[in-house]
């Protein structure tokens, strides 16, 4: 039964990893076109400012991937392939949650895994630590900045399973409802506990020393010596777009896994219908002699 619920999972995890792709190829892809454009100008006022001050600097390597190759083969596998995994981890979460969550139909125990799933894997994370178009990030702090996200995705899962341990402990005692909501009034305290305690990036040591205490590394106006601006700050519409876009992906791959395998759930954990009984007719006559 576990094999056959995965599988399913897998299928609806491909198909959520395409569709979300294809919104993010029509919609994302000319935002980040925009941080693009945007990194290399910024890259090319530093130079000039780098040259003006008699620094060296550096020739820029070639690009291993055309961004025609990057925006439709490599972000389509890329989406394609986390979404077969994001079915996968739906389709075991679906299988524990199975009979121990209530009595609900497949269909809606789907939609509830995976609103848990876009809930606690993504959206809470995004929270803390939102994602960033290119041009956005320093190169000397992407392993911590992995790694945090990393502790804050596992924190919100972790507690996220929590929350519903507790609520089915509260559930004799104090009801569905009330027992729902002590539950993720839990979780929302333990997560901001969590969020509290973790840096903000702009707070990074790294990021300290070169560029101040700021909240986050957005790239800020760029300054000659004599403090006058030469290159603008990274716009905040494009920022916002982005992220727009980024939540608004992945709300779109995990319904459409829960949508999907709702249904093939159904089927397979319907009752079996038994075969219907012939009736038995008349008594055959003997035959005549």
């Amino acid at each position: 039964m576990e094999k056959r619920l995965i599988l399913r999972g897998v299928i609806a995890g491909a198909v959520a990893g395409l569709l979300a792709f294809l919104f993010a190829r029509i919609f994302a892809e000319p935002v980040i076109n925009t941080a693009i454009r945007y990194e290399n100008a910024r890259d090319a006022a530093q130079d000039a400012l780098d040259k003006a001050a008699g620094v060296a600097v550096p020739d820029a390597g070639p690009d291993i991937f055309s961004r025609t190759v990057q925006a439709n083969i490599g972000i389509g596998v890329g989406m394609v392939f986390f979404g077969i995994a994001m079915g996968a981890l739906f389709a075991v979460a679906y299988a524990v949650c199975l009979g121990r969550v209530g009595n609900l139909k497949p269909r809606n125990l789907a939609l509830l895994v995976a609103g848990g799933g876009f809930l606690g894997m993504y959206f809470v994370p995004f929270v803390k630590y939102p994602a960033n178009p290119p041009s956005i990030g320093h190169p000397d702090t992407i392993h911590t900045r992995g790694n945090l996200y990393l502790v804050m995705v596992l924190c919100s899962v972790l507690f996220l399973v929590g929350a519903v341990v507790l609520g089915k402990r509260l559930q004799p005692r104090f009801g569905n409802w009330n027992a729902t909501l002590l539950a993720l009034a839990g979780y929302a305290v333990a997560v901001g506990v969590v969020m509290a305690l973790l840096p903000q990036l702009g707070e990074l040591s790294s990021n300290v020393q070169q560029f101040g205490h700021h909240a986050t590394e957005t790239p800020l106006p760029l300054t000659n010596s004599e403090g006058a601006i030469v290159f603008p700050g990274f716009p905040a519409d494009t920022l916002f777009s982005f992220r727009f876009y980024s939540v608004a992906a992945q709300l779109l791959l995990w319904a459409t896994i829960g949508l999907v395998f709702g249904p093939m759930a159904e089927r397979l954990l319907g009752p079996r219908r038994e075969p219907a009984a012939v009736p038995a007719g008349p008594a055959a006559q003997p035959a005549a002699l």
